[in-house]
């Protein structure tokens, strides 16, 4: 849509974009009605853009308001200015600054010009009103400027703009401030033969009477603009036949947007729940895709180092006996942990961490696990087998760089981070201060042994190998307990499958658990240890589950 929008603003005869300086002027000078839209922001900006406008309105008003300031210039220009940056940056079309006074004298019109010829905005409208300006509909009879000052005003400003094309838009409010049509129209002629390349002539009555009779007189002497806020109920048609120039829809984007915002806020204050206004709302992919997110995947293919993908397998087909009701009728671990299933949670640290590719083996009460953006395989034995039968489920998915987890553990990103960094083609995390954090030497408890214990230098930098784990050792030799995550490369991952084909072959896979693998491939291959001190968590019991919901 934004291509076949701009195609008018191509030459016809180099097929060279013409400049947004040049696209302004061209709706300005353009014998069809034309019509600019209100933005404040660089995601307003590119809702009217995707709209279809080939211009925007870059409302002074409606950027105050944004800021949470009055339209009483407390914004200063250089705030406003960022602004419009952004605006410009996040789309292709021109951009007309509603640039209130000129935020001064003819000194500060000249550098305000200068400025946003920089920043490829294409105009600017200047209002004839004193500095510090206030707002047209905020009250009766304000002061207008020197006819002759403001026509230096609009003079400093032509010979400053860097561009041929950039445009003033002189805006008059004679009739706002109660003056005759013929102050208006003396104005405009001044502003005019200043060198202003269009008029604005604004009104706020309630019908387009004053505007029409200005056209009357005017002649086509050179562009005119208006901004029909208060006599929106005047047909379109009307001003088309009248031989207005652009129509400026003026602040009706921010106004919609706060409307949105207060229903939205008052309901969710009110249900203490996002249940009701989840589907009124825009979904985060819409948001994705107007920031441009894909953009970005595509230029970080172009020039990041290539990394290979690292592919994640969490390990969730038990029940969690040890959650009771909890898990009458679903899996551990989709247990609510904050708002969020606690498989949430894990996949979201993994994705986090660059672990794309998920794939989680389900058992009990599989149709319970339903994520989107995750890959499922099932263990429909798993009432029979141990956790080597769920990984040997996912048997296909150990094909380079890989993480494997439990379905029922929560850590740190920092966690994941560190295990991926350390070196070793099978490499696991031990807490080093399992006693402190709550581990004891029972079933289902991973203790390990390594060939150094851990110290806590800062300087220590040193490998760590896994001697023996599992949860018959002597607690003087015990180094620290394995949390249930274990990172392989590419070959690691080669060494467990084939370990897996052994065990398939001897039998021993079906009731085997994770530390019997791991003890069989320690026994062949160099395992790593990356110790870790806190920040993680098992959830095997209603305990463990009170402490995952303090868990941040």
């Amino acid at each position: 849509m934004v291509e076949d929008s701009l195609s008018s603003h191509r030459s016809g005869e180099s097929g060279l974009k013409v400049s947004r300086f040049a696209a302004l002027r061209r709706l300005l000078q353009s014998r069809d009605l034309t019509f600019l839209m209100e933005a404040h922001s660089g995601l307003s900006a590119k809702i009217v853009e995707k709209a279809g406008f080939l211009g925007i309105w870059a409302s002074g008003l409606s950027i105050s308001a944004m800021l949470g300031v009055r339209d009483n210039n407390e914004a200063s220009w250089t705030q406003v200015l960022d602004v419009l940056e952004f605006m410009a940056d996040a789309t292709r079309v021109p951009i007309l600054a509603d640039s209130d006074t000129g935020y001064g004298n003819f000194n500060n019109v000249r550098r305000l010009v200068r400025k946003l010829c920089q920043r490829d905005i294409a105009g600017i409208c200047i209002e004839d009103k004193l500095f510090p300006k206030s707002n047209s509909f905020v009250s009766e009879r304000q002061p207008l400027a020197d006819v002759d000052e403001f026509c230096g005003r609009i003079k400093a400003g032509k010979d400053s703009q860097t561009d041929n094309d950039f445009s003033i838009v002189a805006r008059t409010e004679a009739l706002v401030s109660g003056h005759s049509l013929d102050e208006a129209l003396r104005r405009a002629e001044s502003y005019h033969t200043a060198g202003a390349d269009a008029v604005l002539v604004h009104s706020k009555q309630s019908s387009a009477t004053e505007i029409l009779a200005f056209m009357e007189r005017w002649d086509k002497r050179c562009p005119v603009v208006i901004v029909p806020t208060t006599y929106h109920a005047t047909p379109t048609e009307v001003f088309r036949r009248a031989g207005i120039s652009t129509v400026i829809w003026a602040n009706h984007l921010m106004r919609a947007s706060i409307t949105a915002m207060q229903e939205t806020a008052q309901q969710i204050f009110a249900d203490q729940s996002l249940h009701e206004v989840e589907g009124r709302v825009a979904p985060l992919h819409e948001i994705f895709g107007l920031v441009g997110n894909q953009e970005l995947e595509d230029a970080a293919r172009r020039y990041l180092p290539v990394r290979n993908a690292v592919r994640g397998i969490v390990l969730a087909a038990s029940r969690g006996d040890g959650l009771h009701a909890l898990t009458r009728d679903q899996p551990k671990c989709m247990i609510d942990i904050r708002g969020q299933p606690l498989l949430r949670r894990l996949v979201d640290t993994l994705w986090d961490c660059g672990v794309r590719h998920v794939t989680v083996v389900r058992g009990y009460h599989k149709e319970a696990i339903a994520l989107r953006d995750v890959y499922m395989v099932d263990n429909d034995e798993y009432e029979t087998t141990g956790e080597v039968a769920s990984l040997v489920a996912a048997y296909d998915q150990l094909d380079g760089e890989a993480v494997v987890v439990y379905g029922d553990v929560l850590f740190r990103r920092y966690i994941l981070d560190g295990l991926l960094a350390t070196p070793g083609d099978i490499v696991i995390a031990v807490d080093a201060l399992w006693k402190h954090n709550g581990g004891h030497q029972a079933d289902g408890y991973d203790l390990v042994v390594t060939d150094r214990g851990f110290s806590g230098h800062y300087l220590e930098d040193s490998s760590v190998t896994l001697r023996s784990i599992g949860n018959a050792i002597d607690p003087t030799d015990v180094c620290g307990e394995w949390i249930g995550l274990l990172r392989m490369t590419a070959k690691g991952a080669r060494q467990v499958r084939e370990e897996l084909d052994r065990m398939v072959a001897d039998g021993s896979w079906a009731s085997a658990n994770m530390s019997m693998l791991i003890a069989r491939l320690a026994a062949r291959y160099t395992i790593g240890v990356h110790y870790i001190t806190s920040h993680w968590l098992d959830v095997d019991t209603v305990l463990d589950l009170a402490d995952a919901r303090n868990f941040s």
